[in-house]
């Protein structure tokens, strides 16, 4: 890694073994792009890159010079005002009514490490050798205002980390209207948009289309990351495979609204932006107020999208996850929440945790409906105090019982929400987000706090210590069921309602940070109706989250499948329901569901008391492989294999590679059943190619066993997979739909 300023030409460089980002001071003081992409050698003078030349109708800065125009320019961070009429990457009004800014290069400073952002989640690191940062500081002396460009880049991986931050000394008012963490001109539009998109139950369905000419865009104005997008996009050309070919990823480490946009000017140039959403957002600006933007994230690889999925995964894992849980085995555990739902008392919890026990899960999870009097969803959100009727000795009464058998005790919290039917709404009504004289609405039956105000995540933050302060909470599953659609703010002027949206979020922020200080040995798990908030703001504070509240295994192939673009393994909560299953009725085979959710950070949710035999011998077998291979699967190398999204029968396949490369474990998934289609062979990736391997289906014997295997034969034909669907007369068991097949592949 190494970043260089060559004064002579006012280029910089910053480059990576394997990437390359290069930009210059331009001669108007701004910032122009002029590459990115693969590693290039070093030199002094790259303005080469930079062509400005007539074109009619062109914009000019200079008086006299018709050949410099920034409408056709690759701007570093583009502005309002200036003859570009892209969309820009900031916009601040003056008190004038005026938007026009002009940002020119004052200075820069290179230095080792990479400095934390105040009260926002962000990448770090453990030593100052691990990073190197530039930080350029460019000043408009009309606005009387600077901004500062962050970029970090760490050794060993091939990512650009970037934030923008904004510094007021006028004491003029100024309005801050957008402010986008990084954007990033392309010379070309040759590019694939891959996005990550769904709803509730079906999150982070990849979806790929073409750029086209205009704005294409992801976005979220629901107060949060959101199911229907999230804060990631990558860039493929048409041709890259999983394996070969450009891609880069663009991540954003923020919980909030937030827009991810790619935008093609008629003269084929790319614009990729990303940051918070500019609707509703403003800030105010005036004398020494600073405004920080989220970090992002970019990512290149001339190696396709495994190796881009591969850096974000290592750097979110390492160096975005911290403290105590970030590189320990994380325990298995069971939920009652589809087992009971709310309709429990404490006998009944036990009973299902001593079972639990017998069959080896380490850890219980009691879920939504222990406190206030929370018999269903319309009430006592904010209450957060045992409800006796239930629990009559309280959570410490139950989390007692529990613990003596041997099992942590986990509980459940909601604390960002309110019911109208609290002792917290009775007591405090303006604690809620509501817009004076408008019906405010619901979700769920439930509103939201207002995170905004310091003494609502004061209140919240005492209430919730008061509970862990016993010390037999050791998770928290921190849920979050409903979007914000009222974001105002009783405490807030009119003159900074427009700041509320992201105060919330930050107040979100700073919760997490107090209890995750405070206790840092309790695993904290994210969720918001399952994948709702699933974005690297979350990991920062929980190493893992919950992935989807869609439990089945065929559902959940896509939505794994999907999150692995950019999230790693051990970030995504995976359970073994009951079945049918809870949100689509669908009856998968036990070994299914557990062959799915081993890739993630595994646990049950059913009663285990209501299970035949035959499925608890089952359970204890499942929890005694994952914990022979759980360090594999976490820390792993992970490759996806085959799509779900572009396969007939609805195969996938995906596998976790050993860091020496001498052990693989290999997930095949097909739901249904082919009939005569030929056989079929399954390609594996990053093994050794020198190396001989033997491969050993876990479940049942098959032929490939009595071969080895060297690791360039399995990657490049693969070995056979075939079953009865695909043709051979075979009596075993790989049958009908909805098959799973768990390979491990060893080095003989």
């Amino acid at each position: 890694m190494a970043i260089r300023f060559h004064e002579k030409t006012g280029v910089f460089h910053i480059w990576e073994d394997t990437f390359s980002y290069i930009f210059c001071i331009l001669k108007n003081g701004q910032l122009g792009q002029l590459y990115y992409g693969k590693k290039l050698r070093d030199r002094e003078d790259f303005t080469h890159m930079l062509v400005a030349a007539r074109r009619d109708m062109a914009p000019c800065v200079f008086e006299g010079d018709s050949d410099f125009s920034m409408e056709d320019i690759k701007h570093e961070y583009p502005v309002y005002g200036n003859g570009d009429m892209r969309s820009m990457a900031c916009e601040i009004q003056s008190p004038d009514g005026s938007r026009a800014s002009d940002f020119k290069y004052v200075s820069h400073r290179i230095y080792n490490g990479k400095p934390k952002l105040s009260g926002l989640p962000c990448t770090y690191t453990e030593s100052d050798d691990e990073a190197e940062t530039l930080e350029i500081t460019l000043i408009d002396q009309l606005l009387d205002t600077d901004l500062i460009l962050s970029y970090s880049v760490f050794k060993g991986y091939p990512a650009l980390v970037r934030n923008a931050k904004f510094v007021c000394r006028s004491e003029k008012h100024f309005k801050l209207v957008k402010a986008m963490s990084l954007s990033l001109d392309l010379p070309d539009a040759d590019y694939e948009m891959t996005e990550l998109a769904g709803v509730w139950g079906r999150e982070r369905h990849a979806r790929t289309q073409p750029l086209h000419v205009g704005i294409q865009s992801i976005y979220s104005l629901r107060g949060h990351s959101s199911h229907m997008f999230n804060p990631f996009l990558m860039l493929k050309r048409p041709e890259t495979t999983e394996s070969a070919g450009e891609v880069f990823g663009v991540s954003l480490i923020y919980s909030g609204n937030f827009l991810g946009q790619v935008e093609v000017d008629n003269y084929h140039v790319t614009r990729v932006m990303m940051g918070i959403h500019p609707e509703g957002f403003t800030w105010n600006l005036t004398g020494g107020v600073e405004f920080q933007t989220p970090e992002a994230v970019m990512v290149y690889s001339a190696e396709g999208m495994n190796a881009m999925s591969q850096t974000f995964h290592r750097l979110y894992r390492t160096r975005l996850a911290r403290g105590y849980w970030r590189d320990r085995t994380r325990p298995v555990l069971i939920n009652n929440w589809e087992a009971t739902y709310m309709k429990f008392n404490e006998e009944k919890l036990v009973g299902i945790a001593k079972k639990a026990k017998e069959l080896g899960i380490e850890l219980f999870v009691l879920d939504d409906g222990w406190f206030g009097h929370r018999d269903d969803d319309t009430t006592s959100l904010g209450d957060w105090f045992a409800d006796r009727k239930k629990l009559p000795n309280g959570i410490e009464g139950v989390a007692e019982k529990i613990t003596s058998l041997g099992m942590r005790f986990g509980l459940w919290f909601e604390p960002e929400m309110i019911s109208k039917d609290s002792e917290l709404y009775r007591a405090h009504p303006d604690y809620m987000l509501q817009t004076p004289g408008r019906v405010p609405c619901h979700g769920r039956n439930q509103y939201v706090l207002d995170f905004s105000r310091e003494e609502v995540v004061n209140y919240v933050a005492e209430s919730m210590e008061k509970i862990l302060k016993s010390g037999k909470v050791s998770y928290v599953k921190w849920d979050m069921n409903r979007s914000i659609t009222d974001g105002y703010s009783n405490a807030a002027t009119p003159e900074t309602q427009g700041e509320v949206l992201h105060r919330q979020i930050l107040g979100v922020y700073a919760l997490y940070e107090r209890l995750t200080s405070e206790f840092p040995e309790v695993l904290f798990e994210s969720c918001a109706s399952g994948g709702g908030r699933f974005d690297p703001g979350m990991l920062y504070y929980a190493p893992q989250g919950w992935t989807s509240d869609d439990t089945d295994a065929a559902e959940r192939l896509k939505v794994q499948y999907g999150t692995s673009y950019c999230y790693p393994v051990s970030a995504m909560g995976s359970h073994v329901s009951a079945v049918p299953n809870h949100q689509v009725f669908r009856k998968t085979p036990m070994k299914t569901r557990a062959d799915v959710a081993y890739f993630g950070t595994f646990g049950y949710e059913l009663d285990v008391n209501k299970l035949p035999e035959e499925e608890q011998e089952q359970i204890k077998e499942q929890i005694a492989f994952r914990k022979e291979y759980e360090k594999l699967i976490r820390e792993g190398t992970f490759y996806r294999l085959v799509s779900p999204f572009d396969s007939e029968h609805g195969e996938t396949a995906w596998m976790v590679v050993s860091e020496d490369r001498k052990q693989a474990l290999v997930g095949y998934y097909r739901m249904q059943q082919p009939v005569n289609e030929g056989y079929r062979w399954l390609k594996l990736s990053g093994l050794d190619p020198e190396r001989e391997y033997r491969v050993k289906d876990i479940a049942y014997k098959m032929a490939a066993e009595n071969y080895t295997y060297y690791g360039d034969e399995l990657m490049e034909k693969g070995f056979d997979i075939s079953d009865s669907g695909f043709g051979p007369w075979t009596p075993w068991i790989y049958q009908g739909d909805y098959q799973s097949r768990l390979f491990i592949v060893e080095a003989v």
